[in-house]
């Protein structure tokens, strides 16, 4: 088909089957137009190497696949530095068969992704008449003809590139900021979610609490604008701060009631922690060793325990505080249930005191910190004192009112030995009438049993 006869004579207008020139679109025209101001390597370029490295660094802020980057970087390969001087031109023309190889495309994606660099301005062709490609250098390696690729609108937005290569290192750094941001705020999170469980305060808002989290984390993997990272980590931060401050709330609540329930010793080093005076013939339980050295690796109260080897009959008579072990039974009932020996030692009641501290929502942890801080005896003797109260006594839990006394404890401040006097006096009537007598009936008097001694 000729010009002529490709053209309506009265309107002009394109008649007849397409002549398979490339067609003019906005995007072609645009980087043409780039083209033609190439006049060499931008200023401070020295090489043409520097244009594809800032091209690259560029792309993701451009939105570019790897694989059109790819193809970009394929063609620059056919290029040498004098296409890029003063009075040259980066044209190469590798046929359309070595690019399907090279890239591992059909021709139908080839055509695509032709197509898209140009959508892209990154490349403009300059077709030959016949619409193949070819190019032709001298002896010295100077293009002296050549249809193909022309990679000049790369050279042109070099400047372009920088900016946002410089952009794309900016928003890197601080999607790293914020990143760090998140996990520090989801640690804390965590931090306060295994503090309210180690008390064992109730409440539907910590699960609510574990489950947002967990859903934001999940979220913010996703995310990859500094835009939306700020708002979900602002998110986290906010129900970080607010869930410090319910449990600094609840803590607070336990403090206050530990010094309310146990009142300051006068004697002063009498209820610190203590050595231990005996060597258990029997194996304690497991729990209990597993918890000492866990509290131990967590940074617990360093305290020196020593056995001395005094043999099964000492730990049988021993008193502690003033208490025998199956007067500390009659005070505290529900340690019986966890006794294997009617006749009990001390180390069986330390034994039956690790099983009730499970019940009591004690943990091995802070069960581990109370043997460290007060001795064994001494942690059954306030594990049996926390199982005596009625639970509308504590406000937030037993562990929680255990662990004021545990915090008493190694503040020094611990003294057991008025709430044991209040216990006796409370089950004194209790005795009396089993024996069929009342308090003052007779007998030993009330005021000092004989247990006291």
């Amino acid at each position: 088909m000729t010009m002529e006869s490709a053209l309506e004579a009265p309107g002009g207008k394109y008649a007849g089957s397409p002549t398979g020139f490339r067609r003019l679109t906005p995007g072609l025209l645009k980087v043409d137009r780039a083209a033609e101001s190439f006049t060499g390597l931008p200023d401070g370029v020295t090489m043409h190497g520097q244009l594809l490295a800032a091209f690259k660094a560029a792309a993701p802020r451009l939105g570019l696949s790897p694989r059109l980057v790819h193809a970009v970087d394929w063609l620059f390969r056919f290029t040498m530095a004098q296409d890029w001087g003063r009075g040259g031109r980066p044209i190469v023309w590798p046929s359309a068969s070595v690019q399907q190889e090279a890239l591992g495309l059909s021709e139908s994606r080839v055509k695509m992704l032709n197509r898209a660099m140009i959508e892209a301005g990154l490349i403009t062709m300059k077709d030959s008449p016949n619409g193949k490609r070819y190019g032709k250098r001298d002896a010295r390696g100077n293009i002296v003809e050549a249809y193909g690729f022309d990679l000049s609108p790369i050279a042109a937005r070099h400047a372009e590139f920088l900016r946002l290569a410089a952009e794309a290192k900016a928003e890197r750094i601080e999607m790293g900021r914020l990143r760090r941001r998140a996990t520090i705020a989801r640690n804390g999170i965590t931090q306060i979610l295994e503090t309210a469980a180690e008390y064992s305060f109730a409440g539907e808002e910590w699960p609510t609490l574990r489950r947002e989290t967990r859903d934001l984390s999940q979220a913010l993997r996703k995310v990859e604008r500094p835009e939306e990272m700020t708002l979900g980590v602002e998110s986290l931060e906010r129900r970080q701060r607010s869930a410090r401050e319910r449990l600094e709330l609840l803590l607070s609540k336990v403090e206050s009631e530990a010094q309310e329930s146990v009142i300051p010793s006068p004697l002063g080093p009498e209820n610190r922690p203590h050595q231990y005076t005996y060597k258990s013939g029997l194996n304690p339980e497991q729990d209990t060793v597993i918890a000492l050295k866990e509290s131990s690796r967590a940074g617990g109260e360093a305290v020196a325990l020593q056995s001395t080897p005094t043999g099964r009959g000492a730990p049988e008579t021993g008193r502690v505080l003033k208490l025998a072990p199956d007067e500390l039974v009659k005070l505290a009932p529900k340690l019986k249930s966890y006794l294997r020996n009617p006749d009990p030692a001390w180390p069986d009641v330390v034994e039956a005191a690790a099983f009730l501290r499970s019940d009591l929502g004690v943990s091995k942890s802070l069960w581990g910190e109370a043997c460290l801080a007060m001795g064994r005896e001494r942690a059954a003797i306030a594990i049996a004192i926390v199982s005596t109260k009625d639970p509308a006594h504590f406000r937030t839990t037993a562990g929680g009112y255990f662990h004021g006394m545990v915090t008493k404890a190694k503040a020094g401040h611990l003294n057991l030995d008025r709430t044991l006097w209040g216990m006796r006096k409370a089950n004194e009537p209790r005795q009396a009438a089993k024996a069929g007598r009342g308090p003052d009936g007779g007998g030993r008097s009330a005021a000092r049993p004989r247990s006291w001694t």
